[in-house]
């Protein structure tokens, strides 16, 4: 029988396990079982919080800026760089982890650091970025970022308008002019999870806003000002793919930044060199946190299952919870999947021991899928 070679392509379990930290377990698991076992690890990532660390796995140099933070207090980011390609994480300069504990800033949160980053990785000579949004704690339309790359958002007296959102209700004028010219020569690709557009029933601030602190006034706030927003800055884009990630961030990437969306897990996927590694598999475990509805729409998993799907590899899965159908699994080609729910059902304990319980359910996914 043909020695298996095992490709270990797993998300983060949010909350408990890092992307690499996955890879690592679910390999002692799997040699706990079969010693002998060949096993390739390629952490991924679908755009979203933990991109930069897939990326630094497969091989880029992380590297750091000092950036203004949502709340507009200075804080560190990293962003990856290999050659002129740099994998840049909104996340890291404008997330929700970035928030103290219960404190929130629907109307006011900014993207500025995350201009901050994108011109670093500009000043280190990228010249492809794949831009990773999600997980923000902003709404206002990607308006800093684009303030923090040179452009102005003026009200009807000439002053600035204030951060966040909320400012943008009072915007009577906006100067692309000043943006800054390395941008024309970039290629800037968008790389998201969602497709949502601007605004709207399924737009950034009625969608994503609650998890960001809105109340049900705020998000009416809120959408009011970003629909004001693009009818100054180009309303065309705000009905794209992409223009609601991350709090409208995506709008302000397409519509001045000539980014072009794509889904996440395809770019990193292409950036993290999914093909050579599949080539060498003769079994995938892919994975995440949850794998449910939100898995089959473009996350991670969906998206390694479907290459390794068209290329003829068998797939299994290691989740901490699972709420899908056999059937549903079956139709994303995902062939059975390990939840660590199954071992312990309480799920504060199952997260708490994520480490040790992913070990246990890669020795079972090996005694069932690797044992001749």
């Amino acid at each position: 029988m043909e020695t298996a070679r095992v490709l270990v392509a797993a998300d983060k379990f949010k909350g408990s396990l890092t992307a690499v930290q996955v890879a690592e377990r679910v390999t002692a698991g799997l040699r706990r079982a079969v010693p002998g076992v060949r096993v390739e690890t390629l952490p991924v990532a679908d755009g979203g919080d933990g991109t930069v660390a897939a990326a630094v796995a497969a091989g880029f140099e992380r590297r750091e800026a000092r950036v203004t933070g949502p709340l507009g207090e200075p804080v560190t980011a990293a962003y990856a760089l290999r050659g002129t390609t740099a994998v840049v994480e909104m996340a890291e300069a404008s997330g929700l982890q970035h928030l103290p504990a219960g404190v929130f800033a629907p109307l006011t949160a900014t993207t500025y650091g995350s201009g901050e980053l994108l011109a670093a990785a500009l000043d280190a000579g990228a010249r492809t970025i794949v831009f990773g949004v999600g997980g923000s704690a902003t709404t206002d339309g990607g308006a800093g970022m684009l303030a923090a790359l040179g452009a102005r958002f003026l009200d009807a007296d000439g002053k600035p308008v204030g951060p966040g959102g909320g400012g943008l209700a009072a915007l009577a004028e906006a100067d692309l002019s000043g943006l800054d010219p390395r941008l024309a020569e970039v290629d800037l690709i968008l790389a998201s999870d969602v497709d949502n557009p601007l605004t709207g029933p399924k737009g950034a601030p009625e969608v994503y806003g609650r998890q960001k602190g809105a109340t049900e006034d705020d998000i009416a706030v809120l959408d009011a000002a970003l629909a004001h927003y693009a009818s100054v800055l180009g309303p065309e884009h705000a009905e794209l793919p992409g223009a609601g990630a991350a709090g409208g961030i995506g709008y302000g990437a397409l519509v001045a930044l000539g980014a072009r969306f794509r889904p996440g897990i395809e770019v990193m996927l292409d950036v993290l060199g999914f093909a050579p590694a599949l080539a060498r598999a003769t079994l995938v475990i892919t994975g995440e946190g949850s794998l449910d509805e939100q898995t089959l729409h473009g996350k991670a998993p969906a998206g390694v299952a479907a290459a390794a799907r068209a290329a003829g590899v068998e797939v299994v899965a290691v989740c901490g919870r699972l709420a899908l159908t056999q059937q549903a699994l079956e139709t994303a080609g995902i062939r059975r999947a390990y939840a660590l729910t199954d071992l312990e059902p309480d799920p504060a304990v199952s997260m708490a021991q994520a480490g040790p319980l992913l070990e246990r359910a890669s020795e079972a996914l090996a005694r069932d899928f690797l044992r001749p």
